[in-house]
């Protein structure tokens, strides 16, 4: 173990976040996820771990990319389905628990966000049930050290 790291966090999630860049792409999945069908480089597995947990210990360690106008992006319902609100609501309440306050996120049509989870550098598929409980971040650069 780690001290300051979240034991949520696997040695080889840990290790694949590391070698992400500016501008590549991690998905937190829900337990429904396609992953390994629309898994580009590197698909991890935290079975029985929420979403907003793994979020929670992602976002601490890099800088969401402050170059585009939508660092964060979420599934959007399908024509005929309804959001849970707790998801987004949940998810913003660990933004702001991490210190990231009116981050912008864009809402992206099903198969649309299949297709950009596939160029992703790695997804990381949670043991999360809830429908449309899907998150990409995209990585921004590490400000220099002070």
């Amino acid at each position: 173990m780690l001290k300051g790291i979240s034991p949520v966090l696997s040695p080889d999630i840990l290790s694949a976040l590391y070698r992400m860049g500016h501008g590549d792409e991690v998905v937190i999945g829900d337990a429904h996820f396609p992953a390994e069908t629309y898994g580009g480089h590197v698909v991890l597995r935290a079975d029985g771990v929420s979403a907003d947990k793994l979020l929670e210990a992602v976002l601490p360690l890099f800088e969401l990319d402050s170059y585009v106008e939508f660092p964060v992006a979420m599934m959007a319902a399908v024509p005929g389905d309804t959001l849970d609100p707790d998801v987004e609501r949940s998810y913003r309440a660990v933004f702001a628990k991490c210190g990231i306050r009116d981050v912008k996120i864009e809402r992206i049509e099903r198969f649309a966000f299949y297709e950009r989870a596939r160029g992703a550098f790695l997804i990381v598929q949670s043991g999360d049930v809830r429908p449309y409980a899907n998150v990409i971040l995209k990585k921004g650069v590490t400000p220099a050290a002070v």
